[in-house]
């Protein structure tokens, strides 16, 4: 009744989850990461002891494939019922389908990734997420590859019931709000007719209001874009004789903080200001 994948960054910085389903809130049930540890999906009559024992498992050095042999030994049952998948810091993702699964059912595993699925509407739904997650590999941003996987689930039928529940959660050491959190992206879709679609939608906005600035991308704050910036801010209310903290403090209140550089301007955080004037 759901459709997964666990996978690393290509740099092994990044671990995390996609997954959709005609369930509830299936982000409270089937996924877990840790930073530098690995990613766990457990599914179909889902065991979410799994989450706990697999990360804790990883972390002491254990394959992803061992690891799923562990959880399944140690599981009173119905293993024949279970679908889980994970991926640790290094090496091959593993998967595991109960042969009592609900058809269509079954996984792929490989270097860094494992896809899951159960009810679904065929084998294509796997098969064009591992294309999808293999074809997308110059995408630096795992969220973004994750959920790229997660749309070709979706669009190849996903579960054969439905759509009702989609969730994205990664980690990635400093990367969380602020610099203080290694839970880089935590984002839900609980219930809703097009939840991959919603979660897309919810990915963009968390990339503009919670990711670093392109240090790339910066513009000088100076000159004309200098008394630009100084006029739309002096318009929104914020007027003080140090430009830095003017913007900080218009930034602050439109939730752009995490892209505030001093002497700079993103151009996210300029285009926000420009439209907010408009």
């Amino acid at each position: 009744m759901t459709f997964s994948i666990v996978a690393r960054s290509a740099d092994g910085k990044a671990l995390g989850i996609a997954v959709a389903s005609k369930f509830l809130g299936v982000g409270a049930a089937v996924p877990a990461a840790l930073v530098d540890v690995g990613a766990v999906a457990t599914q179909s009559y889902a065991n979410l002891a799994y989450r706990p024992q697999a990360l804790a498992l990883l972390g002491t050095g254990v394959a992803a494939t061992e690891t799923v042999k562990a959880l399944l030994a140690g599981d009173a049952g119905p293993v024949e019922h279970r679908q889980v998948g994970v991926v640790g810091a290094e090496g091959p993702g593993a998967t595991f389908t109960g042969e009592q699964c609900h058809e269509w059912a079954g996984g792929v595993a490989g270097d860094g990734y494992a896809i899951q699925g159960n009810m679904l509407a065929g084998p294509g739904v796997v098969g064009d997420m591992e294309k999808a997650w293999l074809a997308g590999a110059d995408q630096e941003r795992l969220a973004y590859r994750l959920l790229g996987a997660l749309r070709a689930g979706d669009q190849a039928g996903g579960d054969r019931r439905g759509r009702q529940s989609a969730a994205l959660y990664v980690v990635a050491r400093g990367m969380g709000y602020g610099g203080t959190s290694d839970v880089w992206v935590d984002l839900r879709v609980d219930d809703h007719a097009e939840p991959v679609a919603e979660l897309g939608r919810l990915l963009e906005m968390h990339s503009l209001y919670f990711e670093f600035p392109d240090p790339a991308t910066l513009l000088p704050l100076t000159g004309e874009l200098a008394d630009e910036v100084a006029e739309r801010l002096a318009a929104a209310g914020h007027v003080g004789p140090d430009l830095d903290e003017s913007l900080a403090s218009w930034a602050g209140v439109e939730n752009l903080e995490m892209r505030i550089v001093a002497g700079k301007i993103d151009p996210l955080v300029l285009d926000q200001l420009r439209t907010a004037r408009s």
